[in-house]
């Protein structure tokens, strides 16, 4: 069996984006069970409520959901078990240091796997205010409407 190429995505969480401001991004391997391979395989996960966090120096992933493989048997994971994430000791502790900062905190953006080993993309974030939410959504609006009167404008001319 050739091994994979390239990227492929399993699941992305475009809600954070939206609800908080991206500071900084890495790439972290995941310690999974054979049975959370499979499903991810299959392209079932959601990434909407999770989260990392220290425990001691390592970081866990938590609250991701990554479904039971159908096809599991005594063998199968809990859905939404803590899954430690692969960094480099710099990495790590350059986000412990941010994190203790106060409106920091470590969200998951993508599920993905890369030349076949499951990667996720985390970011440093920093919660974003209702009125900063409001001020993004207006911003795109504005945008879509300027774009959307010259496309009509480049028609009739």
């Amino acid at each position: 069996m050739a091994k994979e190429q390239g990227r492929k995505l399993v699941a992305s969480n475009r809600k954070a984006r939206h609800d908080y401001l991206i500071e900084d991004t890495y790439e972290a391997g995941l310690v999974l069970t054979g049975t959370e391979v499979k499903s991810l395989r299959m392209g079932r996960a959601s990434l909407v409520d999770g989260y990392a966090t220290f425990y001691g120096d390592e970081l866990w992933l938590e609250g991701v959901h990554i479904p039971e493989y159908l096809n599991g048997t005594w063998t199968n994971h809990t859905p939404r078990r803590r899954r430690k994430l692969l960094l480099n000791r710099i990495e790590l502790d350059k986000l412990a240091a941010k994190t203790r900062e106060s409106g920091h905190t470590i969200v998951p953006l993508a599920l993905y796997f890369k030349d076949g080993r499951a990667k996720v993309e985390i970011a440093l974030a920093k919660g974003k205010k209702a009125y900063d939410k409001r001020h993004a959504l207006r911003e795109r609006q504005d945008e879509r409407e300027v774009q959307r009167a010259l496309h009509s404008r480049g028609r009739d001319v």
